[in-house]
């Protein structure tokens, strides 16, 4: 499959799909393994992973407004309101006015939302680091820079939550 660096080759990218060596059977692979790896530590979080991605972006603020937050992670956003739901739920957020829109919330963090995140954090980012020990430093960047550059360069930055079809409906 690889070169004897580790690396994967060309010829395995361009292998036949059904393959194990095919680029979509290793996106795949490696994401169900990041799903086990990370589920169970995930577990006490509504909606386990989803719920805990979305408890950052609320964190690092990149969202004014739930619907933003919703494009933001590429979540439908009737999906988001049951999210933020369980969350508010949980009581990890709260939902406040947003002061320059009051037609609008602001979904905020609250001090027990930010305590979980910190205590999570360290757990999932050393899932991730056992997940994929084969890889150097220097590989690990290049692989988190490359899959950041891929998303960016899907259509709609890899919001996949837009209308779609004759249906209208959400494609997740």
């Amino acid at each position: 499959m690889g070169t004897s660096e580790g690396s994967v080759s060309l010829s395995s990218v361009d292998a036949d799909p059904g393959t194990a060596e095919g680029l979509g059977s290793l996106v795949l692979t490696l994401g169900r393994a990041y799903l086990n790896a990370v589920g169970p530590i995930l577990e006490g979080v509504p909606q386990g992973a989803r719920g805990y991605h979305a408890l950052g972006a609320v964190i690092r603020g990149d969202h004014p407004t739930q619907l933003a937050l919703a494009s933001g992670i590429g979540i439908d956003r009737t999906a988001m309101t049951y999210l933020i739901d369980d969350l508010v739920a949980a009581g990890l957020v709260e939902r406040q006015l947003n002061r320059s829109d009051r037609r609008q919330r602001k979904i905020v963090a609250t001090s027990r939302g930010l305590r979980t995140m910190s205590q999570l954090k360290k757990r999932v980012s050393e899932a991730e680091r056992t997940l994929l020990e084969t890889l150097n430093p220097g590989e690990l960047a290049s692989l988190r820079d490359l899959l950041s550059r891929a998303v960016a360069g899907l259509p709609g930055g890899g919001n996949f939550c837009e209308p779609t079809g004759n249906a209208g409906r959400p494609t997740c």
